[in-house]
């Protein structure tokens, strides 16, 4: 389908000021875009006239708006698609108030993040959220502002150069589902505008509230019971997914739409590379389901995403959906969505397996769920972790677990248990998050180091250091993004003075979101601490892992299901050579037989990791020590 006179006409009229080859380079975009753009909006919105060329008009003026330096990163993008799929991206995450104080302060910490390996940084919510406690930031009171205490947009814009230069690309948060009652759309909606109260989803009485709250699940059940909320002032009750000052939004109003389309561009504009969509299984409402994962969400995805290629191609959508494992890869396009609604989503389903293995020293249930997933398509790259600013949800499958001989809740109650520590022989110093007594529903929240051991209390050391670096090994080796959450590449435990800041003290994620600590900061050289251990451990993987081209996301990963019940092994398979991850998740020694090595393609099969070569004893086998975890490639000459 060609892009209609109409739409190029006005897409001309806003790009007036622009050169000849300016404009056909738009022209070229918006021809390549159209179909995908035009045939999202009508799915979702099928009666609203001129919709798509109300977004191809906001593209234009957006791109018109857009910097020569991002102009050339545009084409630098344009020029190596798989530039997010390179094995040279490591990620780190951080609240820029904990890691540098702000903005300003956090552009003298790009040396530090250099020695680490980062390459894709990722700052979480630093836009204007509401005043007093509003969910981490994600009660976003103004799209247009930072954090007041951080710096201003300026500043941002910035940082993004300097990011650019040492070739670090910017995530931030964008948070889709909601936004805090005193955004101006809400107060102008309890003002009585009715332009704007249709942004919402506000109801007279609780007839549709209870029909929806049926089947809907409660996220913070403790402290957000229900999922409505009434407000005085808008005479109604106001749905409220998450808290009862987050508004969800009204995406059946196509506005909502155009309103995120410009905030998508005004963002891309400041240098974000990468803009992570937070709780976007949560758009579309409808009744008699949970309301996740609904088909309009990709649709909504798509147009979005397809606005943003249109104007800003550099830059990349990141789908925050910790939905079950087999949702996960239609947040990475499938059916007629594939390669065209987000690039990067969260492997949620790698990051519970990697804990269920080292609570149960057991590969099993891993072994079986990991390689039950679907494939992704090519273009879509997974973002892979230990553990995130959010608590740890057990989403194991309960098929997954029927098929192995375990009952899922059992399993999800064993877990909990384990990472609270209130199991035998447990090494973890977790809390409990948001525990629901009809459900049984318990969630973790801790840093890697006090989840592995190595917490206030060093259970232990010596295991815990090992862990350590075996579930990064994992998630590094997986392919995609690894991204690494601040304080753990310094083995920081949880912050035992979490409740204490205003705000804070009804929820103790905040115990594994520390500042980061200056002292181990300042240790991390130093192999006599557990600081300098586990800095350089991570550094080390970093390093190898972008010499690895097997390690390109495209390639494809198969999880072996027949090796010893100890050992997690993944073949990855690219035109470079095959790429076999090896990771024994016990304390012991365990086998695996060279033989599978050779199958898989390896004659001479070299550890990237421990810099060795790969050899068998008598038996045939492979020994691997107690949570080692090898990269087994063909060694060169």
């Amino acid at each position: 389908m060609s892009t209609p006179d109409v739409v190029r006409t006005a897409a001309v009229a806003r790009l007036g000021a622009l050169g000849d080859a300016a404009q056909e380079a738009f022209l070229l975009r918006l021809d390549r875009w159209w179909p995908d753009l035009d045939r999202a909006v009508r799915e979702v919105y099928r009666a609203t006239p001129d919709l798509a060329l109300r977004l191809v008009e906001t593209a234009a003026d957006a791109y018109a708006e857009r910097s020569p330096d991002l102009h050339r990163l545009d084409q630098q993008r344009l020029l190596r698609p798989d530039w997010i799929q390179q094995p040279d991206r490591f990620g780190y995450a951080c609240y820029t108030d904990r890691f540098a104080g702000d903005l300003p302060g956090l552009s003298k910490r790009l040396d530090y993040l250099d020695e680490l390996g980062v390459t894709y940084l990722h700052l979480m919510p630093l836009l204007q959220p509401r005043e007093g406690d509003n969910d981490g930031g994600y009660a976003v009171q103004d799209y247009g502002a930072v954090r007041a205490d951080l710096g201003t947009m300026d500043d941002l814009a910035e940082l993004a150069a300097r990011l650019r230069e040492r070739g670090i690309s910017l995530v931030v948060d964008l948070v889709l589902n909601h936004v805090a009652r005193e955004h101006a759309w809400a107060a102008a909606a309890r003002a009585g505008d009715e332009t704007h109260r249709d942004y919402f989803l506000i109801h007279p009485d609780r007839t549709l509230p209870d029909a929806y709250e049926a089947t809907l699940p409660e996220v913070f059940p403790d402290f957000a019971p229900g999922s409505f909320t009434w407000d005085d002032e808008a005479a109604g009750w106001v749905w409220t997914t998450f808290n009862t000052w987050q508004w969800d939004l009204n995406w059946a109003n196509p506005e909502v739409l155009v309103e995120f389309a410009r905030i998508v561009l005004d963002l891309a504009n400041v240098g974000v590379e990468v803009l992570r969509l937070d709780a976007i299984a949560f758009l579309w409402k409808r009744m008699g389901t949970t309301c996740q994962n609904q088909p309009e969400v990709h649709w909504i995805t798509q147009a979005l995403r397809t606005v943003a290629k249109i104007a800003a191609p550099a830059v990349l959508f990141k789908a925050e959906a910790i939905v079950g494992p087999r949702d996960l890869v239609q947040y990475l396009g499938t059916g007629p969505h594939t390669g065209l609604v987000s690039d990067l989503a969260y492997h949620n389903s790698l990051m519970v397996q990697v804990w269920s293995m080292l609570a149960t020293r057991n590969t099993v249930l891993a072994r079986h769920a990991l390689a039950a997933l679907p494939p992704t398509p090519p273009s879509g790259t997974w973002i892979t972790y230990v553990r995130c600013h959010d608590d740890i949800g057990w989403a194991i499958d309960d098929g997954d677990a029927a098929a192995v001989g375990l009952t899922g809740p059992a399993h999800r109650h064993f877990l909990s248990d384990f990472y609270a520590g209130d199991f035998p022989g447990s090494w973890s110093e977790g809390l409990v998050f948001q525990a629901n007594p009809d459900t049984g529903d318990r969630r973790i929240s801790g840093t890697v180091a006090s989840l592995t051991g190595l917490g206030e209390h060093e259970v232990d050391v010596e295991g815990a250091l090992a862990r350590i670096s075996l579930a990064h090994a994992i998630v590094a080796g997986w392919g995609g993004v690894p991204v690494i959450w601040s304080g753990d590449e310094l083995a920081q435990p949880n912050d035992p003075a979490w409740a204490e800041e205003p705000g804070h003290e009804d929820d103790n994620r905040w115990a594994h979101r520390p500042r980061i600590d200056e002292a181990r900061m300042a240790r991390r050289g130093r192999a006599d601490t557990p600081a300098g251990q586990v800095f350089v451990a991570i550094a080390h993987l970093a390093r190898v892992r972008a010499a690895l081209p097997q390690l390109h996301a495209s390639a494809p990963t198969d999880t072996l299901t027949d090796t010893d019940d100890g050992i997690l092994a993944v073949v990855r398979r690219h035109a470079s050579g095959p790429f076999v991850g090896l990771y024994n998740v016990t304390d012991e020694h365990r086998p695996f037989p060279l033989r599978r090595l050779h199958e898989a393609g390896l004659a001479a099969p070299y550890d990237a990791i421990g810099g060795r070569l790969v050899t068998a004893g008598h038996d045939g086998n492979v020994w691997l020590p107690p949570y080692a975890a090898w990269w087994v490639v063909e060694a060169t000459a």
